[in-house]
């Protein structure tokens, strides 16, 4: 046997772990989630005259704390779902699928994560901790446990939990929610809806396969092409709500609302709702990482 062999396995072996463990804990939805805490946070430190370098030890909490009971509750999901997860394209490759990862390691994992994510956000305010707690509750039970095999209204139910981030993120640092702190929840509140009925557009029959009673299943694309729309158009009044921003993020954001409705109503032109709903979904998020990006670059002008 060649004496680079071992290594060699063991890295790929390595590698494996780390994918699998990664597709346990969602972790696009981790570090997407992790941009909207940071934002909620770094606008919170900004409105309060806070140095954000004074102050990283709350920087360092919420982060790592909100970013762990994330993680913990995307496990509880895929321990959850790991009876329909093998009948969809999207998911079958999940380790509770494949059984790299025993179901009761899972459940463990999450909890552990929840647990550890939680302390810490309570370490900077009761309110983020309730909030942390609040979010894992409407995703896990309300969402994952209920609503989500039972529901149409599944998507908005699962909406609220995608909401929290930015307000662990400014309750971390002040914990008298202003209103701008209630906007960023209102706006992931309702960019979730387009952005995740865009995805079911285009994966409708798997989510039929596994008995998903996604919008698109259940009354077709014609009203879920609506409903976007009506979601999108939602999204218009909020930054108007953000004047203390400035002019630039109002032209901005207004600019991305109105380039999203212009791109739906355009590629209508194609008549192929599944190049359209995939149109919907990159714009998405294009979307959200350059409005919650711009939301802190515009503080530093």
């Amino acid at each position: 046997m060649d004496g680079n062999q071992q290594p060699l396995n063991a890295g790929v072996g390595e590698t494996s772990v780390v994918k699998d463990f990664l597709a346990l804990i969602k972790v696009g939805i981790v570090n997407s989630n992790a941009i909207t805490t940071f934002t909620g946070l770094w606008l919170a430190l900004h409105f309060s005259g806070m140095r954000f370098l004074g102050n990283l030890d709350i920087v360092f909490l919420a982060l790592i704390g909100s970013s762990l009971i994330i993680a913990g509750s995307c496990s509880l999901n895929n321990y959850i779902d790991r009876d329909i997860d093998p009948l969809m394209e999207r998911t079958k490759g999940r380790p509770t699928v494949t059984g790299k990862i025993q179901p009761v390691k899972v459940a463990f994992l999450g909890f552990l994560f929840i647990g550890i994510g939680s302390v810490l956000l309570f370490m900077t305010t009761i309110t983020a901790g309730i909030i942390g707690l609040i979010g894992v509750f409407s995703y896990v039970v309300l969402y994952s446990m209920w609503s989500k095999r039972l529901y149409v209204s599944n998507t908005i139910v699962g909406s609220i939990s995608g909401a929290v981030p930015p307000l662990i993120g400014w309750a971390a640092v002040d914990a008298n929610l202003s209103m701008m702190a209630w906007v960023l929840f209102l706006i992931m509140f309702i960019w979730q809806p387009p952005h995740f009925y865009a995805l079911a557009m285009r994966r409708a029959e798997e989510y039929r396969a596994a008995s998903i009673p996604m919008l698109p299943v259940v009354k077709g694309f014609a009203r879920t092409k609506k409903s976007i729309i009506l979601w999108i158009t939602a999204l218009l009044p909020l930054p108007f709500l953000l004047l203390e921003l400035g002019l630039p993020f109002l032209i901005l954001a207004s600019a991305l609302n109105i380039g999203w409705l212009f791109l739906g109503f355009y590629a209508r032109k194609f008549k192929d709702d599944i190049k359209w709903a995939k149109l919907m979904f990159v714009y998405s998020l294009q979307y959200l990482t350059i409005l919650f990006v711009a939301m802190v670059i515009v503080t530093l002008i």
